[in-house]
């Protein structure tokens, strides 16, 4: 059983100055507030909700052909937005530990950064209607074809930021983490191991990056399309230096392991209900 992810939509990148290493300091939960604030993780969460909600809806209807009684509740019990941003929270501190935010804070509150993270939740949240999503794919594609100055400034920023395997491995490693729930609640009586489990998931590797890589260049056109190609510029440098590497890989890890724990939930939600059905 494996599941698509959604792309991680937050694309950080951080001020040009380098991050100043502190002896094992933690950053202050001021300073981590304003920047959960400041990169819009309550509405990053919010639509993620939004988005497991829906999802859950489809994977119910395919685990359990008698529209199982209970399911909703479990899928909006694990999609709690608060939750989900609480744990972006704890991880984004976790990762940013030892590393001053005060030139993050600068950029993100006051420069063009402060923009783009409105942006980016704007477009996630507009995705969530599939014409739009399509119409950002053609817009996106065409971009591709024509080999146009903002597709090279996008495909750049893609590539600074390594999205693609990042994402990848996210949603890899969030299909396991369902399946293993799955299994370690019973639902394959036997029939499959992990072994199995893991080959199944990686057969299905090369879908889930066309997948991915096709939303997320649609994500990143819909969201930038009102920026300006300077800031669009900036964001691309910031992002290739080391401070903007170091930021991305702190919130990517706390994203990986929100969703992770999400898909781990959803499965073993799932195994329980299912071991009150006759499959």
């Amino acid at each position: 059983m494996t599941r698509r992810i959604r792309p991680l939509a937050i694309l950080v990148a951080a001020a040009a100055s380098q991050f100043a290493l502190l002896p094992a300091a933690a950053a202050p939960a001021q300073e981590i507030d304003r920047l959960v604030e400041a990169l819009a993780l309550d509405e990053i969460a919010a639509v993620m909700r939004e988005e497991g909600l829906a999802y859950g809806e489809d994977l119910g209807a395919e685990l359990f052909a008698d529209g199982r009684s209970g399911w909703g509740a479990e899928v909006a019990r694990i999609y709690d937005a608060q939750a989900m941003q609480d744990a972006l929270t704890r991880g984004l501190e976790k990762g940013l530990m030892g590393h001053e935010i005060a030139p993050v804070l600068a950029f993100f509150e006051t420069g063009p950064g402060a923009r783009f993270s409105q942006l980016e939740a704007s477009a996630r949240r507009a995705m969530l209607d599939p014409d739009i999503e399509a119409g950002a794919e053609r817009i996106a594609a065409d971009a591709m074809g024509a080999e146009t100055e903002r597709f090279a400034l996008i495909d750049s920023f893609v590539a600074a930021n390594d999205l693609i395997e990042i994402n990848v491995a996210g949603a890899l490693n969030a299909n396991f983490a369902f399946s293993r729930g799955l299994l370690d609640g019973g639902a394959f009586g036997g029939a499959m191991g992990e072994a199995e489990i893991l080959g199944d998931i990686w057969a299905q590797e090369p879908q889930i990056r066309r997948d991915t890589t096709e939303w997320l260049y649609a994500f990143l056109f819909l969201a930038y399309g009102p920026a300006s190609t300077e800031d669009l510029e900036a964001y691309v440098a910031f992002s290739q230096g080391r401070a903007g590497r170091d930021l991305n890989r702190a919130l990517f890890a706390a994203y990986d392991e929100m969703l992770i724990g999400i898909s781990r939930d959803l499965g073993e939600s799932a195994a329980r209900l299912m071991a009150g059905q006759e499959i």
